[in-house]
């Protein structure tokens, strides 16, 4: 596994920013050394361990750590729609809701992103290699769990938004539209950290996911796909099927741990932002938060 320090390009200071990592030496032995990797098989990545896991985060006495979680990663608590001392435990605060307007939409004829985090985005999803190292490809069938939907999409456009733990953890849709039921892929719960998916990006295709498909007016037919993490024993889907739904309403939250969504777009439907392609070229994740831009509508 590369120890690299994990870099990426901040949207609004313009500059290239060095991740804080939770757990990072945790990480480091689990995916890096033989005993961790043995760990990792015969427990972590098992579902019984990440609720078990989830279960110390739904704990009383877990409220009493969210103060130094905040403190040691610099949490923006003026966002936050309501007082700490009334999160119940601690992952009532990691899928803490924010004030409306503490996310505003981007502007025109666009799509948002779906989630605050750090994004890679492809033009073309054939090109959709070399995420955290080069070299490695995408198995779309496999990630999709269907010919018909990897085939559909071969050439589509693709954006690989992930979610650090200290990051706001609800992810929303990206387009108005109406979204069919979530169907559920099942999987191992391995970490998603770039330090694990530069030595194995099958990660992305094996944990467990959900994928939810939204059919829109202006885009087509977008896939919304939520992938599961260590310690994310759960994924709550939040939205109505059937439901008419808004730009940037709420679909669904992580519980405790890092995660990852994944949208997708019919080939020509949109363009993507200028910073994320820029960035993705040089194997860079590009920060920027949820309702912002993710890329423009194609007109023709």
């Amino acid at each position: 596994m590369s120890t690299d320090p994990i870099k990426f390009y901040n949207r609004y200071t313009g500059e290239i920013e060095q991740e804080k990592i939770l757990g990072e030496k945790y990480l480091r032995w689990v995916y890096g050394t033989v005993p961790g990797r043995v760990s990792l098989h015969v427990l972590i990545k098992r579902a019984i361990f990440s609720k078990l896991l989830g279960a110390t985060k739904n704990s009383r006495r877990s409220a009493k750590t969210i103060p130094g979680f905040i403190k040691e990663y610099g949490i923006n608590t003026d966002e936050l729609l309501k007082p700490l001392d009334e999160f119940e435990h601690f992952n009532d605060f990691f899928y803490r809701k924010l004030k409306p307007g503490a996310r505003p939409l981007a502007q025109g004829n666009v799509v948002v992103l779906p989630a605050d985090g750090r994004h890679m985005g492809w033009q073309d999803a054939a090109e959709m290699q070399g995420a955290f190292v080069k070299g490695q490809k995408f198995d779309l069938p496999a990630l999709l769990g269907s010919n018909e939907l990897a085939e559909k999409y071969r050439h589509g456009t693709v954006v690989l938004s992930r979610l650090c733990p200290v990051d706001y953890h609800r992810f929303h849709f990206v387009a108005e539209g109406t979204p069919e039921p979530a169907k559920r892929i099942p999987g191992p719960l391995a970490s998603v950290s770039p330090y694990c998916l530069r030595s194995k990006l099958a990660w992305l295709w094996t944990n467990k996911r959900e994928l939810t498909m939204l059919h829109t007016e202006r885009v087509g037919d977008v896939i919304q796909l939520a992938v599961g993490a260590t310690g994310v024993g759960a994924i709550f889907q939040t939205y109505e099927a059937g439901k008419s739904v808004a730009m940037g309403d709420e679909q669904g939250y992580f519980a405790f741990g890092g995660s990852t969504v994944m949208t997708f777009f019919e080939p020509g439907k949109i363009t993507l932002a200028e910073d994320i392609l820029r960035n993705t070229a040089e194997c860079r994740e590009t920060y920027a938060r949820q309702g912002d831009l993710l890329g423009h509508v194609c007109t023709q």
